[in-house]
């Protein structure tokens, strides 16, 4: 397994880590990814820990906290060859402060999640979702209180914006607080919005990328093709409302390159698609989940090989779409690449 410095820290990483969506899980959601007991999570983490993968990602609100009360489970007595990054800000409840990252909220959420996990810190404490209603200046200084503290060693968020994310990171630098060094974002051959502004602020701020659904939701798992129907064991009958939409002419084409690749180099749809992603700029660690030990095995086979450049470019082109207002207009006009150059 290799390991990268998540964003501008000195934290090393693998560039696989396992996501834990399937502990426990319950509800529409979390219930339709898979339900993984605590038996079954032993042994997938005794699979990830002997392929070097030691980064386990989970959330509170995955299955109501189930997530993280398996994990912790199934890292009891090795807490120390683990690295844990779990999220919060989302709704845990119908109460008043039960969402969102005000100063109450965080310091409640971080104790409740520390038990759940059954350990006295958090390698990495990501905020779920941008709060709106809260200072940044409050958010930032419980984030340090909380590290000052021991109880959380980094910061990062998901799933915002740029300019909250800069915004945040300007106030950091202020008042010397902690800096946010990871950014979990939606990213994949299906899925490139996060190249047009994350990815470049990434690279200007020292953010390294963890990414989930590396997979698009599901999609490029190499058992959905162009007039085929949708195979009835795919969680897409029940899980496609909550993810981003992509297009069928889009995913198809995607698709095709994909398989296209994948018998050139004789590794399967998955593996390709993850390994693409693990050779894009900023990008620190690729979250792969796993309902049983085989997925978990399979997905691990997308590290150790490396794609070439005409096959990263095969796959570039089958997957690029226009860029969004403002980076578009420029783009094509020649001479731009000099004041913007490419990451990649």
């Amino acid at each position: 397994m290799n390991y990268r410095f998540l964003g501008r820290s000195g934290l090393k990483v693998p560039v696989l880590s396992f996501g834990t969506g399937t502990f426990g899980g319950t509800g529409p959601l979390f219930g339709a990814w898979g339900n993984t007991g605590a038996t079954e999570a032993r042994r997938l983490v005794d699979i990830c820990l002997e392929a070097g993968v030691n980064l386990f990602d989970t959330a509170d609100v995955y299955s109501n906290g189930a997530s993280e009360e398996v994990l912790g489970t199934a890292l009891k007595g090795r807490r120390s060859d683990a690295l844990i990054s779990t999220k919060t800000s989302l709704p845990m409840g119908d109460g008043p402060n039960d969402a969102g990252s005000s100063r109450f909220r965080l310091i409640g959420a971080v104790e409740a999640a520390l038990k759940r996990l059954g350990t006295d810190y958090i390698d990495l404490l990501q905020l779920h979702a941008f709060d709106a209603m809260t200072p940044m200046e409050e958010v930032l200084s419980t984030l340090d209180t909380l590290v000052r503290d021991g109880k959380v060693r980094y910061v990062g968020v998901s799933n915002f914006s740029g300019w909250q994310v800069m915004k945040a990171l300007a106030i950091a630098d202020r008042y010397g607080w902690p800096r946010y060094v990871a950014n979990q974002v939606y990213y994949s051959l299906v899925g490139r919005d996060y190249e047009w502004d994350l990815m470049p602020l990434g690279a200007d701020q020292g953010l390294g990328a963890m990414v989930w659904s590396p997979l698009g939701w599901g999609r490029l798992t190499g058992k959905i093709r162009r007039g085929a129907a949708l195979p009835e064991a795919s969680r897409l009958h029940d899980t496609a409302s909550y993810g981003p939409p992509v297009e069928d002419e889009h995913l198809f084409r995607v698709i095709e390159a994909l398989e296209a690749v994948a018998a050139d180099v004789g590794k399967t749809v998955p593996q390709v698609a993850l390994n693409w992603l693990t050779q894009r700029p900023t990008v620190s660690s690729v979250i792969i989940g796993a309902r049983d030990e085989d997925q978990l095995r399979q997905n691990l086979g997308a590290v150790g090989w490396t794609l070439s450049a005409e096959q990263i470019a095969q796959l570039d082109k089958a997957s690029a779409v226009t860029a969004p207002y403002p980076h578009f207009p420029y783009q094509r006009q020649e001479g731009f690449a000099r004041i913007n150059p490419p990451l990649a």
